[in-house]
């Protein structure tokens, strides 16, 4: 029996941090009498004491043996799996290595298109051939959902060979599709479902959350630790259960997207978080979902402002993860950028700005005071900076419906031309172009470049949206494959 109580890799770095050794090893710091005073100031020496490699009684993340594996375990019976695999390089290797354990080259993978660019990276390396799915989408609030069970049996009937299919759950703003019954939909076809649960991590551990991807029949979930519960930042988990996962195969991709000289900080941070969740975790998410009843409350009251609800269940919108407030400001006649500018002069800095919404996470490091803080700062955002909408800046929503005319991959090794973007029309884009956050890409190597697309990034970025993954961030240009005809 596990006791979870039980730290094994905190308690072994730990051990090894206070011990008085000599140190021939890397890094070169030599736990912390390397490094710059100024650092030392900012951080604490300790920290550096802690940054230790691979060890002997501190084990290897690539091996199942020593006190990762135990602390691994540990975290497979808290979150449900049958064995869970920590991550270092956060959930973007999770994902690209869920795909590449199910998908080779020219496999079929139903994935949203509001997938994370993390997914088309993983179409990249495997080689896989993607099924995009289009998202349920609200285009008042201009805010894309999840895909939904119809629209993933129309795929799977459609194409007889496919490999896998990819769900997003939650979505950037807590949105839950129906992943019970496309669960059960992808079994019956005998495929595996990949969930990217990177926002989800804490439904396992309260019954008013959406249920967990796990207690789904979810054969992998990826989870950011990091983002909803203790651990520190670029730490992850993966979870597996079930037969249709080559674990072998996983293991090995894991091994070619993690880097092989591990922070062991990062895992203990996990060792830890899984630790306070697995003794106090319903107490403490109790605490946060009242946090966030609170805040939904007395947001919903000020004028002119709206917090996104789930009224009844719609399609790609069977639940809704109430510690994620998503709050419309278009009533103010302000996009979420300008709004976001204008609360950190008040203290409050938002996770998620977008066109026409501010998405806040609560989770288990708030208090009431911050509560206290993002509610007025909010009331003065509503009285002081309400402006009369100006349709000039309105952005009409934008369809991610996707023109595929080459594999992801063969577009990233193609040769490409760099070209005036307004030349790039109806061209296969060279490179991947994105708001960020949240990451999802607008256009991906091998689409056809739409005047639309073109015309929203540039709005966006018109408005303070930031462009990501091209070359050229200030998208004069873009960079299309070379037409040698």
């Amino acid at each position: 029996m596990l006791d979870p109580h039980k730290t094994p890799l905190v308690d072994a770095l730990k051990k090894y941090a206070s011990s008085n050794h000599a140190a021939f090893y890397t890094p070169g710091h030599k736990r912390g009498q390397g490094i710059l005073p100024k650092l030392t100031d900012c951080f604490g020496s300790q920290v550096f004491k802690a940054d230790l490699p691979e060890l002997p009684e501190l084990g290897s993340l690539f091996a199942s043996v020593g006190v990762i594996q135990s602390a691994q375990e540990l975290a497979a019976a808290a979150f449900g799996a049958s064995h869970t695999w920590f991550l270092i390089n956060g959930s973007t290797c999770g994902i690209v290595a869920a795909i590449m354990a199910t998908c080779g080259t020219g496999d079929k993978i139903i994935l949203p298109r509001n997938v994370h660019q993390s997914a088309i990276a993983g179409l990249i390396f495997s080689g896989a051939t993607p099924i995009f799915i289009d998202p349920e989408y609200d285009p008042v609030l201009d805010i894309a959902h999840s895909i939904t069970f119809e629209s993933v049996e129309a795929a799977l009937k459609q194409h007889s060979d496919i490999k896998a299919v990819m769900m997003v759950y939650p979505t950037y703003f807590g949105v839950c599709g129906d992943i019970e019954k496309i669960a059960r939909l992808t079994h019956q076809y005998n495929i595996p479902l990949l969930v990217d649960e990177a926002h989800g991590a804490h439904f396992a551990f309260h019954p008013n959350f959406p249920i967990s991807a796990l207690k789904t029949g979810a054969d992998l979930s990826i989870q950011s630790i990091h983002k909803t519960l203790g651990s520190l930042t670029q730490a992850s988990m993966l979870h597996v259960q079930g037969d249709r996962i080559d674990t072998n195969r996983l293991a090995k991709s894991l091994e070619l997207v993690q880097s092989s000289s591990p922070s062991y900080l990062l895992l203990a941070s996990l060792d830890a978080a899984r630790q306070q969740m697995a003794t106090e975790g319903k107490q403490l998410m109790s605490r946060t979902l009242q946090l966030a009843a609170n805040a939904r409350t007395q947001i919903s009251q000020i004028p002119d402002l709206s917090v996104l609800e789930l009224s009844l269940p719609t399609p790609g919108f069977m639940a809704l993860d109430k510690t994620r407030l998503t709050v419309n400001v278009s009533g103010l006649g302000l996009t979420g950028f300008a709004a976001d500018e204008i609360l950190v002069d008040y203290d409050v800095i938002a996770e998620l700005p977008s066109l026409q919404n501010l998405t806040f996470i609560i989770s288990l490091g708030n208090t009431n005071a911050d509560i206290e803080t993002l509610v007025q700062a909010l009331k003065t955002l509503a009285t002081d900076h309400k402006q009369v909408f100006d349709r000039e800046k309105a952005i009409a929503p934008f369809n991610l419906e996707s023109k595929l005319a080459l594999t992801p991959r063969q577009a990233f090794y193609a040769d490409t031309e760099t070209l005036p973007i307004e030349q790039t029309r109806d061209r296969f884009c060279g490179e991947l172009v994105c708001p960020y956050p949240p990451g999802i890409p607008v256009l991906i190597p091998g689409e056809i470049v739409t005047t639309q697309a073109i015309a929203y990034l540039q709005k966006v970025q018109s408005l303070g949206g930031y462009i990501s993954g091209c070359s050229d961030p200030n998208l004069s240009t873009l960079k299309v494959i070379l037409d040698k005809s």
